[in-house]
C-alpha cells in the first residue's frame, strides 16, 4: 500500500465539507448581491429566526426579504466574512455588512449614512440545503449607524 501524498492528506472529502460549503455558497452569493443564488441554497421549508426583528418561526421568505432589503438599501454592499465555524450540520458565520444607505431600511429613513454592522448567523444544514437560520446583530448598533434617534418611534437625529 502506498503512502498518501501531502496533497491527498490535506484533501477534505465533499461529504464532510458540505455544510460549510453550502453556507459559503450562500455568503458568496450575498456578497455578489445575487439574492436568487443565495436563496437557491435555502430549503423552501427552512425555519428562520431573526432575533433583532423579533421574527420567530419564520420561513425562507423572511431570508429572501431581508437579503433583498439589504441589497436594495445598500447598493455598494460589502460583506466581509470574519469567521466560519462548522460543527456537524451547524455552521456559524460571523460577518460584517457595510455600505452607504440609499433607501429606507428596517424603518430607518434614508440619510445616506454609512453602515457597518457586525452580525452572526447560525445555519443548520440538511443535505445540501440550509434548513434553519438564526440571525443575530445589535439593533442599537444598526440604528446608531443610520442616525436613528429614538427606538420607540424611528426618527432621525
Amino acid at each position: 500500500m502506498t503512502q498518501p501524498t501531502e496533497t491527498e492528506e490535506s484533501t477534505v472529502s465533499p461529504a464532510s465539507a458540505r455544510p460549510r460549503e453550502t453556507v459559503e455558497a450562500f455568503l458568496n452569493a450575498f456578497k455578489l448581491k445575487d439574492v436568487d443564488a443565495a436563496m437557491s441554497t435555502v430549503a423552501a421549508d427552512a425555519k428562520v429566526t431573526v432575533f433583532p426583528l423579533q421574527v420567530r418561526d419564520g420561513g425562507a421568505d423572511v431570508v429572501r426579504t431581508l437579503l433583498t432589503d439589504v441589497v436594495k438599501a445598500f447598493p455598494d454592499l460589502l460583506i466581509t466574512v470574519k469567521d466560519v465555524i462548522e460543527v456537524g450540520r451547524v455552521v456559524v458565520a460571523e460577518f460584517k455588512i457595510e455600505g452607504t444607505q440609499a433607501a429606507d431600511f428596517l424603518d430607518a429613513i434614508n440619510q445616506e449614512k454609512h453602515l457597518d454592522l457586525d452580525t452572526a448567523w447560525r445555519f443548520t444544514v440538511e443535505g445540501d440545503r440550509i434548513a434553519g437560520v438564526d440571525a443575530y446583530w445589535c439593533q442599537n448598533q444598526l440604528y446608531r449607524r443610520l442616525a436613528v434617534k429614538r427606538q420607540d418611534r424611528v426618527t432621525i437625529v
